[in-house]
């Protein structure tokens, strides 16, 4: 009996000497739980605080130079940009497909009519349409591949050169609210100098070939397309293209900024 009462003694002041260590080992979990949640409260996700200024903190730094994330960046600008370019040389391979066959219809037979070349311009002026509506977008994304060319690379290469000075408010402006940067006026008179204004005075120009030199009967009648009398059709031709031509000629203030529309040849270097 005495050996279990001591036994019990034993039993329990051991129990009694390892309590106080369970406690504190209680607390210590209970103290790093509280502080664990402490500091997970402090470290927020981006976003949960609006105007936290920790927020991007260090992530393009003023002298970093093309690297890292800078790089990553640059990269993913280009083949956007390149994406929509490709879209641009798309609708231009269509429209100069269509001019193609229409062309080789129209004079195929001297028994086809007309009027399919008149067609063929319109369709050429839809994809005009569409192509404007495509270049307003690839020079949103142009116009931030060539800021970080001017700033970033062309300075890193040349430190002699000075970037521009509110270059990175208006990049972190575009990257906040992205915005059209031409009207589309603009964009149908760019793409009208490049490609299309050319491609329409082929096609007007084949039509008048036709109508005076192929056409059964003389002009004007030649030029009549069901009761819509030759003088009417011939006259609605010229006044779609001297408009076109006005739209693309006319004097104006180019938005769109770093096209080579000028043939500015750089002298060699010595």
């Amino acid at each position: 009996m005495a050996d279990t009462n001591e036994a019990g003694t034993v039993e329990t002041g051991q129990s009694d000497r390892t309590e106080p260590d369970g406690g504190e080992t209680e607390s210590r979990r209970g103290g790093e739980t509280g502080s664990q949640s402490g500091e997970q409260g402090n470290h927020q996700p981006p976003g949960a605080s609006a105007g936290d200024p920790a927020v991007g903190r260090g992530l393009l730094e003023g002298e970093m130079g093309p690297s890292s994330a800078l790089a990553h960046l640059y990269r993913g600008e280009v083949h956007r940009m390149k994406f929509w370019r490709e879209r641009l040389d798309r609708t231009t391979n269509w429209a100069v497909l269509l001019l193609a066959a229409v062309l080789t219809w129209a004079f195929s037979n001297p028994s086809n009519p007309h009027y399919v070349l008149l067609i063929g311009n319109l369709a050429v002026g839809l994809f005009l349409v569409v192509e404007a509506r495509r270049y307003r977008a690839y020079d949103a994304w142009r116009s931030r591949v060539r800021t970080l060319q001017r700033n970033v690379f062309a300075v890193g290469l040349d430190p002699s050169r000075e970037p521009t000075s509110d270059w990175r408010e208006r990049l972190a402006d575009d990257y906040h609210q992205p915005a059209l940067r031409v009207s589309a006026e603009e964009a149908v008179a760019h793409r009208l100098r490049r490609v299309y204004l050319p491609l329409l005075a082929i096609v007007s120009g084949a039509w008048v070939l036709r109508v005076t030199a192929f056409g059964p009967d003389r002009w004007p009648g030649s030029a009549a397309v069901g009761a819509a009398p030759g003088v009417v059709v011939t006259a609605t031709v010229v006044v779609a293209f001297a408009a076109a031509t006005l739209v693309a000629l006319r004097p104006r203030t180019w938005r769109a900024h770093d096209e080579l529309r000028t043939e500015d040849i750089r002298p060699p270097r010595e």
